[in-house]
């Protein structure tokens, strides 16, 4: 008979999922506060350029507005991420077309257009950068082509960051060279990728000079907009309070972005003395906000005739738009996962985030991995046919194994069995029958039929010893009532992590699912328990509420109120007494490596060490049609499967892998980011085209499960994971079907027909 109060492993209704059916959830575009005015924001309309003037005609009556510009900012005009590179409001210069000028709010939204658009700016232009290409002839040497000159710490022009990984001495790697059977060489690009959660990015600010500065909205890391308030307004965190409201998808949109209009919106409402509610509408949203890094990986590649990787060299540049932003730590997560899940007896792998004259690119789901993977899976491909051998056979012979050690050095204690993984990907799918029946029908159909994969891993938790840096924090109080409630600053936006962390602490507790409460992330209660980012959630986070649920049973146990084993009526019996007893009860957990776990060492200069406390691993398969008439190509069938240590909702999880792998055909396939001089021009839902469900083809999901000593009840992160298979598995099966050697996405019809037919 099953465990009635078992949650982990099955599928609880969604915590917050009623009120979003019911319609009761309060979006921040549903709040409305007494006295306040909608703000509007004044952008550059060149991508570089000195600004010259700014004056407002009369036509406007401006006196009924509230004007912001840099000269009102109190503190310093920057917004933070790792650098302090990035105006919060341009003051003299513009870097790229849309950068926020000049803010207006009013108390009738209806007038702000009108009003955006009377603003006059000139501007003395300058000549723009638009490509990685351009920006490393300015970082060459030549003067015209420089628009960032390094950070306070020096550096090369127009390089936001480099690193160099290597596994063996350079001498090694030239000797190998040398003897190689073979040298496979190839280039692969990527293109930028919008987020396009459903909810737009939206903002209300509160200040006053007591309280400090109030925000709530929609974002994905609160205390990353503590942080730049308080550089903004010149005040101390206490005075920066941020409530995350219900947030409508994010994917690492939300992730820095908020930080940006979250200090507009408080600095309206400074100067105003009103609430001030910033939201944009859809063009602003796309054309403003950050996307994903585009990126060029150069691989050269030394194999032996039986198909070993010998040594290589991998040269992986993304365009990190006009400011720094995220772009070292995107960098730094493509860097690590480019040689993939693959034994490199040598390697150099050297990378650099390149400025450019468009809006700046930040996080988006996988960050940094789905470019350098793409690369590197369809680099293997190439080898494969090169030297003679399967796509599987080549990977066969050259995966990392239990005991082996990654390209960084990271010696892999976990179980790893990534043979097993492709032995039930390629059987879940049919793959070998399917592979042979499409020879068989290509020659004489107008529709190319063709099945690829791709073998990927994906580190969870930040990097190295990013999390013993963060330092995160979680608690769990009781109730009044007796009920246990989490406090930690994990967001909420469609992924579950309310419904997760619950589950954690109900299992850990013995308590029924829906005894357990999660509190709204307010930084004004939660401690900070790190961002919402990086696969780290269910493993980093989970981990400290099982660890903080331990502790509050521990303290009614060891306080006499409670007797184990006990009943859910029991608990809740103790933890009234102990409340009546000593008034309140509140217990917390702060990170540190699981007891039992091998040290995390990680050199940040040689970039050598344990990446990650853990890896999830998988094999995508990807079937195709390409249609010789109208040259499209879409995806007919697709299996993943991957291993990511215990399944703690399975509905969710399964939803995580699908929501991945639709946006990865989307990536592959459909979405181009257009730009005119670095204006993104197809911004809107009409014309930048994503997949629709109509779209999509069936997407089988398989887990295998190897409990982790680092995550909940053995859980590793899954979020980012299957953003990075999708790409190279159907671009693997397009040359399946078409013998074509595609190595850019997204692939469109036109590219395919420029090749197919020249």
């Amino acid at each position: 008979m099953s465990d009635p109060l078992q949650t982990v492993g099955r599928s609880p209704i969604r915590k917050e999922g009623r009120a979003k059916v019911l319609g009761k959830a309060q979006y921040v575009d549903d709040i409305s506060l007494p006295g306040m005015w909608f703000g509007a924001t004044v952008r550059s309309a060149v991508a570089r350029g000195r600004i010259t003037s700014i004056t407002f005609p009369p036509h406007i009556p401006w006196h009924e507005f509230t004007i912001v510009t840099a000269a009102d900012i109190p503190g310093e005009n920057t917004i933070v991420h790792l650098t302090k590179d990035h105006p919060c409001l341009a003051d003299g210069y513009v870097n790229h077309p849309e950068e926020p000028i000049v803010l207006l709010a009013h108390p009738d939204r209806s007038v702000l257009p009108a009003a955006v658009l009377a603003v006059e700016i000139t501007y003395d232009e300058l000549p723009g950068v638009f490509t990685i290409e351009d920006a490393e002839i300015g970082a060459d040497g030549d003067a015209s082509r420089v628009i960032w000159h390094g950070s306070q710490h020096g550096g090369t022009p127009n390089t936001f960051k480099t690193y160099l990984m290597e596994k063996g001495s350079p001498e090694d790697l030239e000797s190998i060279f040398a003897e190689a059977d073979f040298i496979v060489e190839g280039e692969y690009r990527t293109g930028a990728q919008e987020q396009l959660y459903i909810e737009n990015n939206g903002i209300i600010a509160e200040y006053s000079p007591e309280a400090g500065v109030t925000v709530q909205g929609s974002m994905q890391c609160p205390y990353y907009l503590v942080h730049a308030l308080t550089l903004v307004f010149n005040l101390p965190a206490e005075k920066c309070r941020v409530i995350q409201t219900e947030t409508g998808g994010a994917f690492g949109g939300k992730e820095d972005f908020p930080s940006v209009i979250g200090s507009h919106a408080a600095l309206l409402a400074m100067k105003s003395g009103h609430p001030v509610k910033i939201c944009y509408d859809r063009a602003e949203d796309m054309a403003g906000t950050t996307k994903r890094h585009p990126s060029r990986t150069r691989h050269r590649t030394a194999v032996s005739k039986d198909g070993k990787l010998l040594g290589g060299e991998i040269e992986f540049a993304i365009d990190g738009g006009a400011y720094a932003t995220l772009s070292p730590v995107v960098l730094s997560r493509g860097t690590i996962h480019a040689p993939g899940p693959y034994h490199w007896p040598t390697l150099r792998v050297s990378s650099k985030a390149m400025a450019t004259n468009v809006p700046p690119h930040g996080a988006f789901r996988g960050f940094g991995a789905p470019q350098s993977i793409f690369a590197l899976e369809r680099h293997m491909d190439k080898i494969a046919k090169v030297i003679g051998l399967t796509p599987e056979e080549l990977r066969r012979r050259n995966f990392l194994a239990p005991g082996g050690h990654t390209a960084t050095g990271q010696h892999l204690s976990d179980p790893v069995d990534m043979q097993n993984l492709l032995t039930r990907a390629l059987t879940e799918s049919n793959y070998h029958q399917r592979r042979a029946e499409f020879d068989r029908t290509n020659p004489g159909s107008t529709i190319k039929r063709g099945i690829g994969f791709a073998s990927f891993m994906h580190g969870a938790g930040f990097t190295g010893s990013g999390e013993r840096r963060l330092n995160s924090l979680v608690e769990i109080e009781l109730t009044p009532e007796g009920r246990p409630n989490l406090l930690a600053s994990s967001t909420e936006f469609g992924q579950g992590t309310n419904t997760i962390l619950t589950q954690v602490a109900a299992e850990t507790l013995g308590l029924p699912y829906s005894e357990v409460l999660i509190a709204q992330p307010d930084t004004a209660r939660v401690p900070n328990s790190g961002p919402t980012v990086a696969s780290r959630t269910a493993m980093i986070v989970g981990k400290l509420v099982e660890t903080a649920s331990q502790k509050l049973c521990a303290a009614l146990v060891s306080s006499g109120h409670l007797e184990l084993p006990y009943t859910p009526e029991q608990f809740r019996t103790a933890a009234l007494h102990y409340l009546a007893q000593h008034g309140s009860l509140n217990v917390s957990a702060r990170y540190e490596l699981p007891s039992g776990a091998p040290p995390i060492f990680w050199d940040d200069d040689q970039y050598k060490g344990d990446a990650y406390p853990t890896y999830a691993w998988a094999v995508y398969v990807a079937e195709v049609a390409v249609d010789t008439t109208t040259y499209a190509a879409t995806v007919t069938n697709f299996h993943a499967l991957q291993e990511v240590g215990k399944v703690l909702h399975p509905i969710l999880a399964a939803g995580q892998i699908q929501g991945g792998v639709a946006q990865g055909i989307g990536y592959a396939l459909y979405e181009k980011c257009v730009y005119n001089d670095g204006r993104m021009t197809n911004n809107q839902m009409t014309n930048y085209i994503m997949p629709t469900s109509a779209d999509l083809p069936p997407i089988h999901v398989h887990f295998e499960e190897i409990p982790s000593i680092h995550g909940a009840f053995g859980a590793k992160g899954i979020g980012e994971l299957p953003m990075d298979g999708p790409a190279p598995a159907i671009l693997n099966a397009i040359e399946h079907a078409t013998d074509i050697a595609f190595t850019e996405i997204p692939l469109l019809p036109e590219d395919i027909f420029q090749l197919m037919t020249h």
